[in-house]
Parts: C-alpha cells; sequence; structure tokens
C-alpha cells in the first residue's frame, strides 16, 4: 500500500462544521481540481472522470462524527484506494490532513506519486479556502 498525506491545514472552524461539509458527497466536488468532468453524486457514492486520466468512483466508508471521514473507492476505479480526513480540534480551530492509501503497482507509482501528492495537498487547501470564506 502506498500512501500520501497531504499538509496539514489550521482551518478557523469547529470540527464538526468540516465534518458535516465533508459528509455530503455534494460537497465533496467543490474540493476538486478543474480537470474532472462527469460528476455524478448520490447519498453515498460519488463518480467522475479525470480529464485524460481515469473514471474514479467512491462510497463512504467508515466515519468517525468530528474526527475523521473516509472514502472508500468503487468500480470503474483503475485501482483500490481510500481517501482519509483527519480531523484534530484545537481552541481555535482544526487541524486536518488529508491521506490517500492505493495499491499501485510499481509502474502506476512511479507515474501517479506526484500528482497523487499535488491531489491530497490541494483537496486541504480547497476545504481550508471554501470553509473559511463561509460567514
Amino acid at each position: 500500500m502506498t500512501e500520501f498525506k497531504s499538509n496539514t491545514v489550521d482551518i478557523q472552524k469547529p470540527a464538526s462544521e468540516i465534518y458535516h461539509f465533508l459528509n455530503n458527497f455534494n460537497n465533496f466536488e467543490k474540493l476538486l481540481p478543474d480537470q474532472v468532468i462527469n460528476w455524478q453524486v448520490s447519498d453515498d457514492t460519488c463518480s467522475f472522470t479525470i480529464k485524460g486520466m481515469a473514471d474514479l468512483a467512491l462510497k463512504m466508508g467508515t466515519n468517525r462524527p468530528n474526527n475523521s471521514i473516509s472514502y472508500q473507492s468503487i468500480t470503474p476505479s483503475p485501482f483500490d484506494f481510500s481517501l482519509d480526513f483527519d480531523l484534530t480540534e484545537k481552541e481555535s480551530g482544526t487541524l486536518v490532513q488529508s491521506q490517500l492509501s492505493a495499491q499501485l503497482n510499481p509502474m502506476l507509482k512511479m507515474m501517479a506519486s506526484r500528482p497523487l501528492q499535488n491531489f491530497v495537498n490541494l483537496l486541504v487547501e480547497k476545504l481550508k479556502e471554501i470553509l473559511e470564506q463561509k460567514a
């Protein structure tokens, strides 16, 4: 299993608000890069295409309210992976880190490492930007 951990960001919001935002796949779309097309969502799954790369699909995993959110890959994703957000509430906000754990063969690992690392960093940066803009 190959793991990609994002930078930790400090979001000036309570963990409960961040958890609620991440627990809704309709909000997850707002965190994705511009290269994402064909977005589809239901209550507990979503699917999308990263232009020129792959079709991906996720379902909600095991979540711990106000502590962690987990998404699990489902078909048609080209490899098994999980995407987790860890929330650590502190006095003046919440520390958030995302982690993608993927079953990658050596060739795919070599090709995808930089884009996947950038992806997990982008997720937490956009999360901070979106939530701190909200009044």
